[in-house]
């Protein structure tokens, strides 16, 4: 049996009741890659076929009882049927009621508030990388100083349920991750801390409530190259969990490489996440964002001629 498979068997074994995964219902996840802004290659299709990040999540799927249904389309983004779903998992870019890049079909203002509100009655919500960079907050629509600012309590909604928000990324770097909590699901087989390459975002609006799990050790990164001077700040979050209501939100920063996506590291961390967001399993949302980065609300000064 692969890490992958294990793990996620273990999780849905503690599930209550300790009922296998295979006597559970599959858990019905709506997978949604609209790209308004830019388009990541793991999420690209090439005509019918699924995109590279779509075809790991189906295998992940297949072995471990969750039923995924993957989509580009936000015309399905409605409160009829948004409801037959458990939880969503958004890897996205941009104002997802226009069409944008991709030219898919746009949600609706009132499909982003029923969705919103489904997470806030309960629904679970997984987002990988760019689901950050998703729905910014007024004044943050383009990279320039306001960027470089927290806006308090002036967030997009969606922002307030994710709990953060894209500032910009540089170079795709080896960096470390810092592991804060090896209880929660999918991190108990994981080193204290390791190293990866990756796109790495910087971010800020961070929600006080966050339950940090991997914290970007930004000590190991490139600061004073061009522009990965917005590197040059304390370690902030890079991976956590939260409520929105009562809902289950998770969030990591990571998944843009392809050769992401088929690290088993990865791969154990995004299931982890899945099924305590689908309700498989329980944890420990103690807040400790003040603890593990406590600095993380201060960022970079924007250098506009980086």
């Amino acid at each position: 049996m692969s890490v992958v498979a294990l793990a996620g068997l273990i999780a849905a074994l503690t599930f209550a009741g300790c009922a296998s995964p295979q006597t559970m219902r599959p858990k019905k996840i709506l997978v949604f890659s609209k790209s308004s802004n830019y388009e990541h290659d793991a999420i690209k299709r090439n005509g019918d076929q699924l995109s590279p990040a779509e075809e790991t999540l189906k295998k992940l799927g297949e072995t471990n009882n969750l039923e995924f249904t993957f989509t580009k389309d936000g015309r399905l983004i409605t409160a009829e049927n948004i409801a037959q779903y458990d939880a969503f998992l958004f890897y996205t870019t941009g104002d997802l009621t226009t069409s944008g890049t991709d030219r898919n079909p746009p949600m609706t203002a009132a499909g982003k508030e029923a969705f919103l509100e489904a997470i806030r009655q309960g629904k679970g919500f997984i987002g990988v990388h760019s689901a950050t960079d998703t729905f910014h907050s007024p004044g943050n629509r383009d990279i320039n100083a306001a960027r470089f600012k927290s806006d308090g309590t002036n967030l997009d909604p969606y922002i307030a349920m994710i709990g953060g928000e894209f500032v910009i990324h540089a170079s795709q770097q080896k960096a470390r991750m810092i592991q804060e909590d090896p209880k929660f699901p999918g991190m108990s087989g994981l080193p204290a801390d390791f190293a990866l390459t990756e796109e790495w975002y910087t971010m800020k609006n961070f929600a006080p409530d966050l339950h940090v799990l991997l914290v970007q050790d930004t000590d190991s990164m490139k600061t004073k190259t061009g522009s990965d001077y917005c590197y040059d700040r304390p370690p902030y979050p890079a991976t956590w969990a939260h409520r929105y209501g009562k809902g289950r939100v998770f969030y990591t920063s990571m998944g843009h490489r392809l050769d992401v996506w088929s690290n088993p590291d990865f791969q154990q961390i995004l299931l982890g996440g899945i099924n305590w967001a689908a309700g498989n399993v329980n944890a420990d949302l103690t807040p400790n964002l003040k603890k593990v980065a406590p600095q993380a609300d201060q960022l970079p000064q924007y250098r506009p001629n980086r």
